[in-house]
């Protein structure tokens, strides 16, 4: 796909989209899906440079790129920089040369390596390495090692997270040979004991940060901010005061169609408005999330609802001991957390 043609078409996605976030100001940028990392950096700079001139962009914004381990990209990274470019994410997966295999990767165990490298090289000071953990036929001792490696390369945040087998991809079809559940809980409490141990900061269920280095616009999206998404199969959440409701949608997913619609007024694919009850327990599924919790007033401020909704849910997950609960603030306790499903489930029980 030509990225002119393709750029051309996030702006005018973009500028369709405008009206709805008037007067905000945005804190964060996220360049994602796909492989972003393959635009060129001229084609980088002129996106970058589109949206500051479309946009409220707060003057220190964080702008995340997420990269792939590959050759091509980490030669761009210096250029992507200078393009504006302030945080680098790289989805290494795993440090293991089998593992990668055995999950479809492209890139190796030293293509990860000089990826995290050529980062700190390009003068990156914000940098997350993606890791995964209960891998097909992964030990407790290679999840480890995963684990050292990534620190050795002194990224400012790890995303350390379990696989999941999702509907409609290889695995779901021939299900590997997974660890056993006592393995992989293991992995990932020796693991996050190791990140402690080197100053990171377990901020969110899978989110390790140092000081300071937290993803803004993550930690946006799990206190169920708002977000505009532009671009092939992009989502958005916008809530609107004026009509008091809360609107996700969704951009065309295939590319061709979604450059044809971007000409038109027929960017969105779809849409729907949450009900009171989508709203509650979208919150409660995203702010749980967080190791501190949450006030009990970004409860209100975001889903436009009293805390009363779903009172009975949290006297339930204080009984079972899933949550602390004050005049203030709710906070998943570490039983909580590591039952972060069934506490979530309690919820979606209420509403």
């Amino acid at each position: 796909m030509p990225e002119k043609e393709y750029i051309a078409s996030l702006f005018a996605d973009l500028e369709h989209d405008l009206p709805h976030i008037w007067g905000r100001t945005v804190q964060s940028v996220f360049i994602g899906g796909g492989t972003p990392s393959l635009f060129s950096a001229e084609a980088m700079d002129e996106l970058i440079a589109g949206l500051r001139m479309r946009l409220a962009l707060e003057p220190m914004a964080e702008i995340t790129l997420e990269a792939n381990p590959g050759a091509i990209e980490v030669g761009k990274f210096a250029e992507f920089k200078s393009a504006g470019i302030n945080r680098l994410s790289i989805g290494c997966q795993s440090f293991n040369d089998d593992y990668l295999d055995k999950l479809g990767r492209i890139h190796d165990r030293q293509d990860a390596i000089n990826a995290a490298e050529s980062a700190h090289a390009a003068g990156f000071d914000n940098v997350n390495l993606d890791l995964m953990f209960g891998l097909p036929e992964q030990t407790l001792q290679t999840a480890m090692a995963d684990i050292q490696q990534a620190i050795s390369l002194s990224p400012s945040h790890i995303s350390h997270y379990q696989l999941t087998i999702e509907p409609n991809t290889l695995f779901h079809h021939s299900q590997p040979a997974l660890p056993e559940a006592e393995t992989s809980w293991a992995m990932q409490e020796q693991c996050e004991e190791q990140l402690a141990n080197a100053g990171y900061k377990h901020y969110e269920i899978s989110a390790h940060a140092k000081e300071g280095k937290q993803c803004l616009h993550n930690l946006n999206y799990w206190q169920f901010g708002d977000y505009l998404g532009i671009g092939a199969g992009a989502h958005a959440k916008i809530s609107s005061a004026a009509e008091q409701n809360i609107t996700r949608s969704w951009k065309h997913k295939h590319p061709e169609k979604y450059l044809a619609a971007t000409k038109t007024n027929d960017h969105i694919s779809g849409s729907s408005i949450l009900t009171r009850n989508d709203a509650a327990f979208e919150f409660m599924m995203n702010a749980l999330r967080l190791k501190k919790g949450f006030a009990k007033t970004l409860f209100t401020e975001q889903t436009g609802l009293s805390i009363h909704q779903i009172s009975k849910a949290l006297e339930k997950a204080e009984q079972l001991k899933l949550i602390t609960h004050d005049i203030s603030r709710i906070t998943p306790t570490e039983h909580g957390w590591h039952f972060l499903n069934d506490l979530i489930a309690l919820f979606l029980k209420e509403t």
